[in-house]
């Protein structure tokens, strides 16, 4: 165990205490999930700079990290979509939750094709994640029906453009390999 699967496995344990924190019933409550859940983004940052840096890199963080990254955003976005309860916060989260199983099912499959490499993350991907979980820090910080939460809810319409954007380069280059393959 090393540094970087060390700070992977500290988001994954926070997701359950950002849950609880958000269901206090205490003003605070937002405050404290929303902040809770930027530590875990920022930990997403910091295991893969520490890992390279470190020359940490392994398989166990390579399969971990985006483990939770996947279950970060699909469970705070559950979250939201309890909270707010309307189909407008309900669409985007289907959009963002249904590209990353398609995206990790695909990846996976190219990976067994040989082929992982060409469906690498891309800067789309990782600018839209950015749009993504500031998004959802907004809207995890305050109530719904606030100036915040509008301007969350806007941020997380561009992350699920961004979503379906970066979805469909990674389905162009995996059609490309796979038509090569033949």
């Amino acid at each position: 165990m090393n540094i970087p699967n060390s700070l992977t496995l500290l988001r994954i344990f926070l997701l359950p205490v950002i849950v609880l924190v958000y269901y206090l019933p205490l003003d605070s409550s937002y405050t404290w999930a929303a902040g809770l859940f930027l530590m875990a983004a920022l930990t997403d940052w910091l295991d893969g700079y520490l890992a390279r840096r470190l020359h940490q890199a392994t398989r166990l963080g390579a399969f971990l990290d985006p483990v939770a990254d996947k279950l970060t955003v699909s469970l705070t976005l559950l979250l939201l979509v309890d909270e707010y309860d309307a189909i407008w916060m309900t669409l985007p989260a289907m959009v963002i939750v249904g590209r990353e199983i398609v995206i990790s099912a695909l990846r996976e499959w190219m990976a067994q094709m040989g082929q992982r490499s060409s469906v690498a993350v891309s800067y789309i991907g990782k600018f839209k994640t950015a749009v993504q979980m500031v998004s959802i820090v907004l809207l995890l910080s305050t109530p719904p029906d606030t100036h915040v939460a509008i301007v969350g809810i806007t941020l997380l319409y561009i992350a699920t453009v961004l979503t379906l954007w970066s979805m469909s380069l990674y389905l162009y280059v995996a059609w490309q390999q796979l038509r090569q393959l033949n």
